[in-house]
């Protein structure tokens, strides 16, 4: 049943102990009988050799378990910022997320980031303050920094008795129980005389803070003074589902101190299926819709993982919110209008697989051998053309040159590119005939390094990779007049075309004219179309460094013919020769890319950072204040921000992240365009060698 289901993802910055918050989880299900270690490779969810190698995770893991007759689906999700879009993909199919933050660092930029993704999908959140036996651990300090950070609505529901080393006490505020831990088990008992009172300030401020959300518990509470522990229970169910409140729980996952507290909790307060925010979305239309989520409404369900996996093939991960599958079903892929059977159905935990019969509404399950069914695909009712909302991934942020290493192989290299893609759509490969050039963009340094390694290790293809040039533009100033005659004569019938034109500026963005001024037959009608196409093909690769032309009106306004001679290809030649003579005259200039960055960085790094950016003909237009990060709004560049994300990652000791996007184009610093033409014209002299 839906309504005993419980689908949430583990998010943070890397290294906050989420993949042993998972294990710890799996554990205290039953679902494995010993705590897996990262250090050991051991863990349910890292089970890939390179996360193993790594000792972090790469990709989603799904896990699943019972819990007080409750079916938890739980989402393992990476925290380095290079797979930042795996928790994007995953929140998007998750009805709550479970925060880690570290008990001595607090707020970091995964942290941040996360946050900010399950905001924009309207989830209910709890924040599971981590690594509570740290020597330096301070949960006073991390708390009143969440606080700070995310507003009032940040709540704990627990104290921790004796943070620090041999941490393992913890006061349920909603009982008014205390629990010790001993090899992960719990004894309840009273709470220590030493916190009561402190305890109780905390009650006091939680049943406020539930109070506050709810006209009647407020007048209630007013009246009475107090809250029974059946209206704080009701009330905070109805507050987490609101997001009028984010509780806070304390542990160790690594010693699986407080698991169990926090598992009871997202049963007792987490969102069921029915009351997912997901639910509820605007179509392509910008109407409302609300699925039910049933096992007897219509299917609605979404692909948001595509997995190769060893002797299986291709898995989908797929959330149902709607309806239900079994084997044998026809249903429809509406993102690709075409039908699909669906075949076996597994739970997973971590790379293990168990066959059920059936999935429904609120499940998270694999599929495998779907035909043409990928990630960010909807899943409908046969002849029904409902498409849910997809997932928006972030921009790449690492651009590099890539060919393949042995000669021939491109097609290998396209081929398993594209099925890497279909797994990983946050990265993108694109031929770009601008600087002749496939280029690769992903999002970070390992990422890249992740693609690479898979290429080889499945498909037996090894990439180079280089620099990629710029695609630079080239433009004009002024105004000019040309005239070129094409003539030749190598007996029998010869060639014969000359043409007078014109060029002037156009605005920025309003792209090339062509217009025809000649009067009284000088050059007869039948051949201005093919002065203008010898002037568009030189377009594509101009006259000052090779890179095309932009902005500019070019008008024929004289010429002359021959009655026998004259031809088509005559004239084209002579409009492309007169074209690149009148160019070259009217003050050319090159023109370059602008991307606008925003640059997110703890404010102790902004020194560093703006100086940097000073350095590389950046221009910072504003700064916003944004909790413990500064945003830093700039515009820089393209030729001086390759691999920036790697720069500021250094920089920042890790702490920062920015987003970068195509804004314009600017005119190139005139010492910066001799040297870019310089090196234009060597690369052709190689490349004719």
């Amino acid at each position: 049943m839906s309504e005993q289901t419980r689908n949430f993802s583990l998010c943070g910055h890397s290294g906050a102990g989420k993949t042993a918050l998972s294990e710890a989880m799996l554990f205290n299900m039953g679902v494995v009988n010993r705590l897996g270690r990262i250090d050991d490779g051991t863990t349910t969810s890292d089970y890939d050799s390179a996360e193993i190698e790594r000792q972090i995770s790469l990709k989603v893991s799904l896990l699943n378990g019972q819990w007080q007759d409750h079916h938890l689906n739980i989402i393992d999700t990476p925290g380095y910022a290079d797979f930042i879009s795996e928790a994007k993909a995953a929140l998007r199919v998750s009805d709550a997320m479970v925060t880690v933050v570290d008990s001595v660092t607090g707020i970091e930029i995964g942290t941040e980031r996360t946050w900010n993704f399950a905001a924009d999908y309207n989830l209910p959140r709890v924040l599971f303050i981590n690594k509570m036996d740290r020597a330096d651990a301070d949960a006073d300090q991390v708390l009143e920094m969440l606080q700070e950070r995310f507003g009032r609505q940040v709540v704990p529901l627990q104290m921790a008795v004796n943070p620090g080393e041999g941490f393992n006490q913890i006061v349920d505020l909603v009982a008014m129980r205390a629990y010790a831990y001993q090899d992960g088990k719990a004894t309840e008992g009273d709470i220590p005389d030493e916190v009561q009172s402190r305890a109780e300030e905390l009650r006091e401020q939680l049943v406020e803070s539930i109070a506050e959300t709810d006209e009647e518990l407020m007048e209630k509470y007013f009246s009475e003074g107090e809250l029974t522990t059946e209206d704080i229970v009701a009330g905070l169910r109805q507050a987490v589902l609101g997001r009028e409140i984010f509780p806070v729980f304390f542990g160790d996952a690594y010693n699986n101190v407080g698991i169990d507290r926090l598992l009871d909790a997202l049963v007792q307060y987490g969102p069921s299926p029915v009351e997912a925010a997901g639910l509820r979305f605007q179509d392509g239309e910008e109407q409302e819709v609300e699925l039910e989520g049933t096992a007897t409404a219509p299917l609605a369900a979404l692909v948001f993982k595509t997995l190769a996996e060893q002797h299986v093939g291709e898995l989908s991960l797929l959330r149902l919110f709607s309806g239900a599958i079994k084997p044998g079903d026809e249903v429809a892929n509406s993102s690709k209008r075409t039908a699909e059977r669906i075949g076996q159905i597994y739970h997973l935990n971590g790379n293990k697989r168990t066959e059920v019969a059936s999935a429904e509404a609120g499940d998270i399950v694999a599929l495998v051998k779907l035909k043409n069914t990928h990630t960010t695909d909807t899943l409908c009712a046969k002849g029904a053309s409902l498409q849910l909302p997809g997932i928006a991934f972030p921009e790449p942020l690492i651009r590099v040159a890539i060919h393949a290493k042995e000669q021939g192989g491109e097609d290998r290299v396209s081929t398993g590119i594209a099925q890497l893609h279909e797994e990983d759509p946050s990265f993108i490969m694109k031929y770009d005939g601008e600087v002749r050039q496939t280029i690769l963009l992903t999002q970070g340094e390992l990422h890249l390094e992740t693609i690479v390694s898979r290429l080889k290790g499945r498909f037996g293809v090894e990439i180079e990779m280089e620099v990629p040039r710029i695609p630079y533009r080239e433009t004009i100033r002024g105004n000019a007049d040309a005239q070129y005659r094409h003539k030749k004569q190598s007996g029998g019938r010869g060639q014969f075309g000359e043409v007078f034109i014109r060029i002037a500026p156009k605005g920025r963005g309003e792209g090339f004219k062509f217009l025809n001024e000649v009067v009284g037959g000088n050059i007869p009608s039948n051949f201005i179309p093919a002065v203008e196409k010898g002037v568009v093909e030189t377009l594509s690769e101009g006259p000052v460094a090779g890179y095309q032309v932009i902005d500019v009106a070019v008008t024929v306004y004289d010429g002359k013919h021959h009655p026998v001679d004259s031809d088509e290809v005559s004239f084209k030649l002579a409009g492309s020769h007169a074209f690149k003579d009148a160019f070259i005259k009217a003050k050319p200039v090159l023109l370059e890319p602008i991307y606008q960055l925003e640059i997110t960085v703890p404010e102790e790094f902004m020194g560093d950072v703006m100086g940097d950016l000073s350095s590389r003909r950046g221009r910072i237009s504003g700064m916003d204040a944004d909790g413990h990060f500064q945003v830093i709004h700039a515009e820089a560049p393209l030729a001086e921000i390759d691999r920036y994300a790697t720069l500021l990652r250094s920089m920042t000791q890790g702490k920062g992240f920015h987003a970068q996007r195509f804004d314009r184009y600017e005119e190139v610093p005139g010492d910066i365009m001799a040297k870019v033409i310089e090196n234009s014209q060597k690369n052709k002299g190689k490349e004719a060698a």
